[in-house]
C-alpha cells in the first residue's frame, strides 16, 4: 500500500537509513536538512512496489562520491533534479516515479529532494539493499538491468551524458573520474526500469523499513528500553533477519584517507575493560566491508557492519568515527537475493580484493 511521507518523519527516516547504509551513503543530517527545506508542510507519496504498473517508467536519482568530502562541500541542492531531467531529455521520456539507489543517510534522501521538487512519487525499495561505494554494484546490474545511459550533474548547472551500454564497471569508473574533478561529489540519474525491472531487480520496501528501524530506536529511547533489543526486534519478520552483536568497545585509532574518490581507511576499536587486549578492526571503503576480531572474520560484505553509539544506539558513518568513542559494532544479515552466486561476484568480497570467504554471519561462530 503506498503512503505519505512527511518532514515529521525525516529524523527517523534518516536514522534507519544510515544504520542500513552500514558506514557510507553520506551525511544524514545533511540529508534530512535538504529534503526538509524543499518539503515544507507538504508530503511525498511513497509507492510499495508490489502494487507499481509493470510500464512505471521508474528513474532512480543519487549523490556520488566520498563522503568525507560532502561534509565540507554541501551539495546546492538543485543538482539531483537537474541530473534527472537531463537523462528525460537524453532518452526522449518523462519519469512516472524516482527511487534510491542504496540505503544511506544523504542517499535516501535525494530522490525525496526530487520528489519535493517535481511532485513525483518514490518507489519503496533500491539496488543494494544497503549502501556500496560504487554504482555497478546493485541488483539492479546482479538481474539484468543495466545503468546507462547516466546523466550526472553538477553544482554549477554541468551536466555529461555516460553510456557505456551493458558495461556497468566500465560506467562506474568515468562517471567516478568526473565526479573527482567536480571537487569529489556529483548527482546522477541512472538505470532507468520499468515498473517490471523494478519488481524483478529491487530490493523492496527498504525506505519503509528504515523509517520503521529509526522510530524503533526513538521510541526505545524515550520508553527507556533497549535500543538494541528494538533494532533486532524490527529486524526480525524483515529480509534482513538476523542481527548478532560483534563488539562493544572504544574507538582506538583510524586510519582515513580519501583517494580515488573513496574514502578508505580502517578502525581499531578495544575493548572497555582495559585487561581485556582483544580488538576488534574494521576496514573501510565508503562503507564497513570486513570486521576482524582478534584476527578472525565475524563478519564480511555484503552483510551490514554497522558502528552505532553504545548506549543511543545512534548510527555512526565512517567519516564519524573519532578516537574514544564508545560504540557496539552489531552484524545484520543481507536479503538472499543478495547472497547469490551472481551477487556475491559483483558485490562480495572478491569484489573489493578481499581473500576471505563470504560466510552468513548468522552461521559464524
Amino acid at each position: 500500500m503506498s503512503w505519505q511521507l512527511t518532514a515529521a518523519d525525516l529524523p527517523d527516516l534518516a536514522r534507519g537509513a544510515t544504520l542500513l547504509g552500514t558506514g557510507g551513503g553520506g551525511d544524514p543530517y545533511i540529508g534530512l536538512m535538504l529534503v526538509k527545506q524543499v518539503l515544507g508542510d507538504r508530503s511525498i507519496t511513497i509507492l510499495d512496489p508490489d502494487e507499481i504498473a509493470d510500464d512505471l517508467f521508474v528513474i532512480p536519482t543519487a549523490q556520488m562520491g566520498a563522503p568525507t568530502v560532502m561534509i565540507e562541500k554541501i551539495p546546492a541542492g538543485t543538482e539531483p533534479t537537474l541530473a534527472l531531467r537531463t537523462l528525460e531529455e537524453h532518452i526522449g521520456r518523462t519519469a512516472d516515479a524516482t527511487m534510491p539507489i542504496e540505503c544511506g543517510g544523504i542517499n535516501s534522501m535525494i530522490p525525496l529532494i526530487v520528489a519535493a521538487e517535481t511532485g513525483l512519487p518514490v518507489v519503496d525499495a533500491d539496488g543494494m539493499g544497503r549502501a556500496f561505494p560504487e554504482l555497478s554494484m546493485e541488483t539492479f546490474a546482479v538481474y539484468g538491468v543495466h545503468g546507462s545511459p547516466l546523466a550526472l550533474a553538477g553544482e554549477r548547472g554541468e551536466r555529461v551524458i555516460i553510456d557505456t551500454g551493458d558495461d556497468d564497471r566500465q560506467m562506474e569508473w568515468l562517471a567516478r573520474g568526473i565526479t573527482i574533478r567536480l571537487g569529489g561529489v556529483g548527482h546522477i540519474a541512472e538505470y532507468a526500469m520499468s515498473g517490471a525491472d523494478v519488481k524483478r531487480t529491487a530490493v523492496p520496501r527498504t525506505l519503509s523499513m528504515a523509517l520503521n528501524l529509526g522510530r524503533a530506536i526513538r521510541l526505545a529511547r524515550e520508553e527507556h528500553r533497549s535500543p538494541f533489543d528494538a533494532i533486532a526486534e524490527t529486524l526480525a519478520p524483515t529480509l534482513y533477519s538476523n542481527m548478532r552483536e560483534l563488539f562493544v568497545g572504544k574507538v582506538t585509532d583510524v586510519d582515513r584517507r580519501t583517494t580515488d574518490g573513496f574514502a578508505k581507511g580502517r578502525a581499531v576499536i578495544s575493548a572497555l575493560d582495559q585487561a581485556n587486549p582483544e580488538t576488534l578492526e574494521i576496514s573501510f571503503q565508503n562503507e564497513n566491508l570486513i570486521a576482524r576480531r582478534g584476527g578472525e572474520v565475524v563478519a564480511i560484505v555484503p552483510d551490514l557492519i554497522c558502528v552505532v553509539d553504545h548506549e543511543s544506539a545512534e548510527p555512526i558513518t565512517t567519516e564519524g568515527l573519532r578516537y574514544g568513542q564508545r560504540v557496539r559494532v552489531l552484524g545484520i544479515s543481507t536479503p538472499e537475493m543478495m547472497r547469490t552466486p551472481e551477487a556475491l561476484a559483483a558485490f562480495g568480497p572478491t569484489a573489493f580484493g578481499l581473500t576471505d570467504p563470504f560466510v552468513p554471519v548468522e552461521s559464524r561462530a
